[in-house]
């Protein structure tokens, strides 16, 4: 399988969720993908998450359910431990569907709402830090 080549940054979609053209680092320091989420409450019916974000315009202030998730610690690189709701959806890069999984944190005061790990770009993609944007700009 030939790996495609991406940036250190890129817009992505996360057709699930409704959110497009959404701006993310690539972070191979990081193991856990994470995306900004601004409230969470779990009731009855599942796990409530609304994607709202002043600084992101791109978030749609929609709130998802999702009838399974689980919890994980990730481990901050100041060596904080939080335990975080993770989910699984598809995001597209170079128009193709993939799977997955979304730790969901507070990334208001961040610059990037969306953080792709390792664990996703694993065996799918080789990180070229001098160019931006290849999947955005691959499907103009």
């Amino acid at each position: 399988m030939t790996k495609k080549t991406i940036g250190r940054t890129d817009k992505i979609n996360f057709p699930k969720l409704d959110l497009f053209e959404i701006d993310c680092k690539i972070d191979t320091g990081a193991y856990t993908s994470a995306i900004h989420c601004s409230n969470v409450v779990v009731k009855d019916d599942g796990l409530h998450c609304t994607f709202y974000s002043k600084g992101h315009p791109n978030f749609n202030s929609e709130t998802k359910i999702f009838k399974e998730y689980t919890f994980t610690d990730v481990k901050s690189s100041n060596g904080c431990v939080e335990n975080r709701y993770k989910i699984k959806t598809d995001v597209i890069f170079f128009g193709k569907s993939y799977k997955i999984n979304l730790t969901l944190s507070t990334r208001d005061d961040m610059r990037f709402p969306v953080l792709i790990g390792r664990q996703f770009l694993k065996r799918k993609f080789l990180v070229d830090v001098d160019i931006l944007n290849q999947s955005f700009n691959h499907n103009k």
